[in-house]
């Protein structure tokens, strides 16, 4: 019997150093390979290098295109006041121009009912009509170049977004 319980000493403690063993294995740290390791350290910092400048450059972008986007409504906030100004020199002639107009014609009706043909009556309502025309026109393109004058900077805006964005 002794021999038996020799045996089973000697099994109890194979099986506490086993246990032991496996212990130690389970807080052991695990086997790596350092220079893996450095490698994707040395990567994660390059990635974060990038990560940064990209970030900074979007700042930048940001800033700029606000920068872009203020001025771009400043100027679509106001008028050019000489835009404006010529605007209103341009209605007034063509008013001054209509004036006129209604000044020789009712001139020429006189002249008719009179029953005297004045030639220089018709023509100088021919005048103030060409001139009622050429005022129209001008006052027009006036206000046609203020009206550009404001879309312009919009539309340029627009058109530098890069795709899918709104304004």
């Amino acid at each position: 019997m002794s021999e038996i319980d020799e045996l089973q000493r000697r099994i109890m403690a194979a099986m506490e150093r086993i246990g032991q063993g496996a212990e130690a294995l389970q807080s052991a740290p695990p086997v790596v390979d350092t220079d893996a390791i450095e490698a994707l350290r040395q990567a994660l910092d390059e990635e974060k290098l990038v990560t940064a400048q990209l970030e900074e450059r979007i700042k930048k972008l940001k800033a700029a295109h606000a920068a872009e986007l203020a001025e771009a409504t400043a100027q679509a906030a106001g008028p050019d006041p000489e835009k404006l100004a010529d605007l209103d020199r341009e209605l007034q002639r063509l008013r001054k121009a209509n004036q006129q107009l209604r000044d020789s014609n009712a001139a020429l009706r006189e002249a008719n009912e009179a029953g005297v043909g004045e030639p220089h009556l018709i023509n100088s309502a021919m005048l103030a009509e060409l001139e009622g025309l050429r005022a129209e026109r001008a006052a027009d393109v006036a206000e046609a170049s203020a009206i550009m004058d404001q879309l312009v900077p919009l539309l340029e805006n627009v058109r530098d977004l890069p795709d899918g964005e709104e304004v």
